[in-house]
C-alpha cells in the first residue's frame, strides 16, 4: 500500500473520530455538564450540541427527572427515652445541574444523611405516643427543615414520605405488657365499682325496708290506740279495757304457740278457767 494512501486513511479516521467527539446528542430528561480544560464551560441541554474535541469534556450527566431516594431504617430515641424504628423516602429534582455537580460530592447520599439526622432531631423532641400518631406532622416539618438547605446544592425536595414508624421489638413487648396491665387494672376497677354499687343498693334497700317497717309499726300503733279508745268508750268499768286487751294478747300468744312447727305439746296455764271466768264476769251487766 502506498504511503500516501495510508496517510489519507489515517487523516480520514482522525476527522471521523474528531467529528464524533465534537457532536453530542443529549436525551430528554438529562443535562450534561461540560468542562473545558478542567474548568466548567457550559451545560448541554437535551438535543444536538457541539463541543470542541480534545479540549472540552463531559464532566457529568445529570438526570433532571424526579429522583427517588430511599432512606434506610434507623433507630430514633424519643423525648421519653423510647426507641422507635423509622424510615422514609424522598422525591428530589435537580434544578441546577452545576450546583448539583460542584456543590456537593454526591447529592443523593447527602440528602439521605440530611433526612436521617433531621428525622432524629424532630422525633427526639416528641414523646412516644405523639411520635407514633403524628406522621403527617413529622413529614411536614421534615420537608420544611431540609428544603432550604438543599437549595445550595441546586436541588428541590418535591416530597418526603414516612414509610414506617414503629416501636422497636423490645419496646413493643414492653408496650404489650403495659397494655395488659392497664386492661387488668381497668377490670379490677370495674369489679370494685360494681361491688360498690351493689353494696350501696343493698344499703338503700335495707334503709327503705326499715323506713317502711317503721311506718308500718306507727300505723299499727295508731290503729291499736284507736281500738283502745273505742273499747274504753264502749266499756263501763275503768279496768275493763285493760282486761280485754290483756285477754286478747293472752289468747293470741297461746294460738301462736300451738301453730309453731316446733311445738309438740301445748301447755295451758292452770288458771285459764279463772281468767276466762273473770273476763266474762267483767263483761256482765251490773
Amino acid at each position: 500500500m502506498p504511503p500516501e494512501l495510508i496517510v489519507v486513511i489515517v487523516l480520514f479516521l482522525f476527522v471521523f473520530v474528531t467529528l464524533l467527539k465534537g457532536i453530542r446528542i443529549v436525551p430528554q430528561g438529562e443535562e450534561w455538564v461540560v468542562q473545558r480544560l478542567g474548568k466548567y464551560y457550559e451545560t448541554f441541554m437535551p438535543g444536538l450540541n457541539l463541543m470542541v474535541p480534545y479540549i472540552d469534556s463531559v464532566s457529568q450527566k445529570v438526570i433532571t427527572k424526579d429522583v427517588l431516594l430511599d432512606v434506610q431504617e434507623q433507630e430514633v430515641i424519643t423525648k421519653d427515652n423510647a426507641v422507635i424504628l423509622t424510615n422514609a423516602i424522598a422525591f428530589v429534582k435537580v434544578t441546577d445541574p452545576v450546583k448539583a455537580v460542584y456543590g456537593v460530592v454526591n447529592f443523593a447520599d447527602a440528602i439521605r444523611y440530611l433526612i436521617m439526622t433531621t428525622l432524629r432531631s424532630i422525633v427526639g423532641e416528641m414523646e412516644l405516643d405523639q411520635a407514633l400518631s403524628s406522621r403527617d406532622k413529622i413529614k411536614a416539618r421534615l420537608r420544611e427543615s431540609i428544603a432550604d438547605e438543599v437549595l445550595d446544592w441546586g436541588l428541590t425536595v418535591k416530597s418526603v414520605e414516612i414509610q414506617d414508624i414503629k416501636p422497636s421489638p423490645t419496646m413493643q413487648k414492653a408496650m404489650e405488657l403495659q397494655a395488659a396491665a392497664e386492661r387488668e387494672r381497668k377490670a379490677t376497677v370495674t369489679r370494685a365499682e360494681g361491688e360498690k354499687q351493689s353494696q350501696i343498693l343493698q344499703a338503700e334497700a335495707r334503709l327503705e325496708a326499715a323506713k317502711r317497717d317503721a311506718e308500718a309499726q306507727v300505723t299499727l300503733a295508731q290503729a291499736s290506740a284507736t281500738a283502745i279508745q273505742k273499747v274504753m268508750a264502749a266499756a263501763t268499768g275503768a279496768d275493763t279495757p285493760l282486761l280485754y286487751l290483756l285477754g286478747e294478747k293472752y289468747i293470741k300468744a297461746i294460738t301462736q304457740m300451738a301453730a309453731s312447727p316446733n311445738s309438740k305439746v301445748v301447755v295451758l296455764p292452770a288458771d285459764i278457767q279463772e281468767t276466762v271466768r273473770g273476763l266474762m264476769g267483767k263483761f256482765k251487766a251490773p
